[in-house]
């Protein structure tokens, strides 16, 4: 039996590197684990409702990375993908977590997939969640980025910068959805988290980061390679209404992993989990019951 404890999300800090990390985590310490990095624009937040509803058979363990949510802007640190897939090793090592489950979702997807290709006896299985790694399948959102990479001029530069914002946070959570989906999305995720991101150190690695996506572009064919050559378990849950990660994006994976589960949530789009939990929910403790226990 779960202590009461167990089955409500806790929230901690650790120092990793000298610098000043804050996680949250939920369910039993010897219970096998599930990692979940978050993606942009949010933090570990994104994923409270899921933690707590997994606790009882699994540990889930959610930090917030560098330069995001509740931690520290480290002036050392690289805010870049190497950078953060090092300080996924270094969290987990500090928490010393041997193997778990991994979530990719967004920026998580790519930091994860470099962090399992650095660990690949680490990982045993993935949960895939809007997280792009197959450059025919971006969506047509990704004009506005690509016109920077061709051309970095200021003029280019600006949308980027004017995306980093409360009202540019806000269309990222519910810009692609319809209106009645839309409803279901908590004006907390953008109107608590924008206050956090609106420092000059912040809103400016957050634009170098969509900067930075070209060179992500790079590892794309890793991240398949390893997908192709370790097989992981993996299940795809996948809300189409997503102008950067369409349809193709989630139907790409099984070109690599031609036995994961597919789930296409009909009107959902990029932030699932808010607006279709009670959806994902049963689909996610399926399939953790059947490869993490």
């Amino acid at each position: 039996m779960n202590d009461r404890s167990d089955l409500e999300v806790r929230h901690g800090t650790r120092t990793i590197d000298g610098d000043t990390v804050f996680y949250r985590e939920a369910g039993p310490e010897t219970a096998p684990v599930l990692l979940l990095p978050h993606g942009y624009p949010c933090s570990s937040f994104q994923y409270r409702r899921l933690m707590a509803a997994l606790a009882d058979r699994w540990r889930t363990v959610a930090p917030d990375f560098p330069g995001f949510g509740y931690s520290g802007d480290p002036a050392r640190f690289g805010y870049d993908f190497d950078a953060y897939a090092i300080f996924l090793e270094r969290f987990t090592d500090a928490l010393e977590l041997g193997s778990y489950a991994l979530w990719l979702h967004d920026y998580g997807s790519q930091i994860g997939l470099r962090h399992a290709i650095a660990h690949p006896s680490r990982i045993r299985a993935l949960i895939i969640q809007n997280g792009d790694i197959y450059a025919d399948a971006l969506g047509p959102k990704y004009e506005t980025i690509r016109r920077f990479w061709r051309d970095p001029s200021p003029a280019n530069r600006a949308p980027l910068e004017q995306a980093v914002s409360e009202d540019g946070f806000r269309a990222e959570f519910v810009g692609e959805v319809d209106d009645d989906v839309a409803r279901r999305v908590p004006p907390d995720l953008w109107k608590l988290h924008w206050p956090l991101m609106d420092t000059p150190v912040r809103r400016a690695l957050s634009v170098g980061l969509m900067e930075k996506l070209k060179a992500n572009l790079d590892w794309f064919p890793r991240y398949q390679a390893y997908l192709r050559e370790q097989r992981p378990p993996a299940i795809i849950l996948w809300g189409p209404k997503d102008e950067y990660m369409p349809e193709p994006a989630a139907r790409a994976y099984l070109r690599d992993l031609p036995e994961a589960e597919l789930h296409l949530l009909d009107d959902a789009g990029h932030w699932l989990l808010e607006t279709h939990f009670e959806v994902a929910l049963p689909l996610v403790r399926r399939f953790l019951g059947k490869v993490l226990h």
